[in-house]
């Protein structure tokens, strides 16, 4: 059986927090598929194509990766992709409760997907997409937090 896994997010801005997560799991998995969630309760900063566009940039060497886009219940794009793993990654302890109960939640509608959880590098754990847009947002620089495609697009 293929170990096939779906790390979803919105990647708003993709940071190097993002990175660090899917760089370290990738030899953990035969597939990684990036998932952009569309949430209605959620207005991007980034349109959808350049959130898609930046991660293909960054993953463009990288024939295990594939990007995409989905609405509606993570587990049901982890069925459409054959997925049987989700990835996430955590900063803080409290991002350990809030992922498990999502984890607890998804494993009832799904018992065959497991999630995964990775720690993040500790460079990493003040690195939010959240933080990253308040600091875009009052004029900051959010250079150190990015990856280079990133970067060289919104500066």
């Amino acid at each position: 059986m293929k170990r096939i896994c779906l790390f979803p997010g919105t990647f708003d801005p993709v940071t190097l927090g993002h990175v660090d997560i899917i760089n370290r799991a990738l030899p953990l998995f035969d597939k990684l598929y990036i998932g952009i969630g569309r949430n209605v309760n959620k207005q991007p900063m980034f349109s959808e194509e350049q959130r898609l566009n930046w991660l293909n940039e960054i993953y463009a060497d990288n024939d295990k990766v594939e990007v995409l886009a989905y609405d509606g219940l993570t587990v049901e794009c982890c069925k459409n992709v054959g997925a049987n793993f989700i990835l996430r990654g955590i900063r803080y302890v409290n991002d350990f409760e809030y992922e498990k109960a999502i984890a607890d939640m998804n494993r009832s509608i799904a018992e065959n997907i497991e999630t995964i959880f990775l720690t993040c590098l500790p460079q990493y754990t003040s690195v939010a997409s959240t933080l990253v847009r308040d600091v875009l947002k009052n004029g900051g620089d959010v250079s150190k937090f990015l990856p280079e495609e990133v970067r060289n697009t919104i500066q």
